[in-house]
């Protein structure tokens, strides 16, 4: 026994340890190039882990290949499809809102309140987001609401001045004289905000003017309601993006586009009493279920508002994910899209003059926020630099 001990005493190249030492360390396993681990990937596939032994230690094996990893999401996968998916919602939810909008007009001509249905659906739909946490709410404070409350007052009249077009004059005669909004908001940011605003760039709102001039000189729907309310809604539009500005926060566009909403619904309200409460008690309601029926009614506010609130928070998520000269030619787009279906859907008849002058001012509005998006560009490259 003796010797049988001493023979593997040599054997392991040392002496047996005594009693409290601690034993030699054995010599680290043979790594093979090329190869990782059991239970990690097949041979050829990775290097080989430098330091990690060709044998692990007992659970190291699954700890190992679940650190190594990370399964990848289906938007992180596919970002241009996701991308190219919301500007479709983005362009068919805004269709579809314009298309269901007018449709209510022709049996229910009163815009001050369905602007308070088309509010009143995107603020419950908030809510009920927040109750189940999807957002989250970001809390409020004093400071932030005075902030946006000018910004809110400006949507709500932009809106329910849009809505009194609509329902005035054709959807895609309302949809040229807003191709004016460029040039609305260029004037407030030279003379308004102080901020220089190049030569090319007024140039480029030329075609704008003369496009949506023509377009007007020979619309066969226009009156001075219609015109007159989509150039107020260009207005209160430009000095929403005025006060935006100055309204910067850190919240996310999702809690802050519901605060706005909030406070638009309660702008809204005393207008839509006062110009169309007794007609609306008198005979609005009645003349229109009579036409439709109450089913039909209801579910018509309904979709509209909810079209209105998804198709607007849509297109800010998908500002969030392009850069800023893509979300311009997207937001160009989308304006010929809604244009040139409602005369479609509607079978409204134009005149040559007006397709020409909606067509100049389409290109126009395209060339403008080219150089816009452009110059921003530039701005955001030099404060990188």
């Amino acid at each position: 026994m003796l010797r049988l001990r001493e023979a593997n005493r040599h054997r392991r190249g040392g002496r047996e340890p005594y009693l409290g030492e601690a034993a030699p360390a054995r010599p680290a396993a043979r790594e093979l190039p090329g190869r990782v681990c059991a239970g990690g990937d097949e041979a050829g596939d990775s290097p080989a882990v430098p330091g990690r032994s060709l044998f692990p230690r007992r659970g190291e094996r699954f700890r190992w290949v679940r650190d190594k990893v990370a399964p990848v999401g289906f938007f992180d996968k596919y970002p241009a499809l996701v991308t190219g998916f919301f500007f479709f919602m983005w362009y068919f939810l805004n269709v579809i809102f314009n298309i269901l909008n007018k449709k209510i007009y022709n049996y229910f001509p009163y815009p001050y309140f369905v602007s308070v249905v088309h509010l009143l659906v995107g603020v419950v739909y908030c809510l009920v987001s927040w109750a189940v946490g999807l957002p989250k709410r970001a809390p409020i404070d004093s400071n932030l609401l005075k902030l946006l409350i000018p910004v809110a007052v400006c949507h709500a009249i932009g809106h329910v001045t849009s809505n009194v077009s609509f329902a005035a004059v054709a959807v895609s005669f309302t949809h040229t004289v807003k191709a004016l909004e460029p040039f609305f908001n260029a004037a407030a940011s030279q003379f308004i905000l102080g901020q220089q605003i190049p030569f090319t760039l007024w140039l480029s709102l030329a075609p704008v003017v003369l496009g949506v001039s023509m377009a007007s000189l020979t619309e066969l729907s226009f009156n001075w309601t219609g015109f007159i309310s989509a150039m107020i809604s260009n207005i209160s539009f430009t000095y929403r993006s005025i006060y935006s500005k100055k309204a910067m926060t850190d919240m996310d566009s999702t809690n802050v586009y519901a605060y706005i909403s909030i406070i638009a619904l309660f702008v809204c309200l005393p207008p839509a009493i006062i110009v169309e409460g007794p007609q609306l008690l008198k005979h609005g309601f009645n003349d229109a279920i009579a036409k439709v029926g109450m089913t039909k009614f209801i579910s018509d506010l309904f979709w509209v508002g909810m079209f209105y609130h998804l198709y607007n928070q849509l297109a800010t998520n998908t500002l969030e994910r392009v850069a800023p000269l893509t979300h311009a030619v997207g937001n160009v787009l989308k304006r010929v899209f809604v244009i040139g279906f409602s005369i479609i859907i509607f079978g409204n008849k134009i005149s040559t003059q007006t397709g020409i002058g909606t067509c100049i001012a389409i290109a126009g509005v395209a060339i403008y926020s080219f150089i816009k998006a452009k110059m921003e560009e530039e701005k955001r490259q030099l404060k990188k630099a």
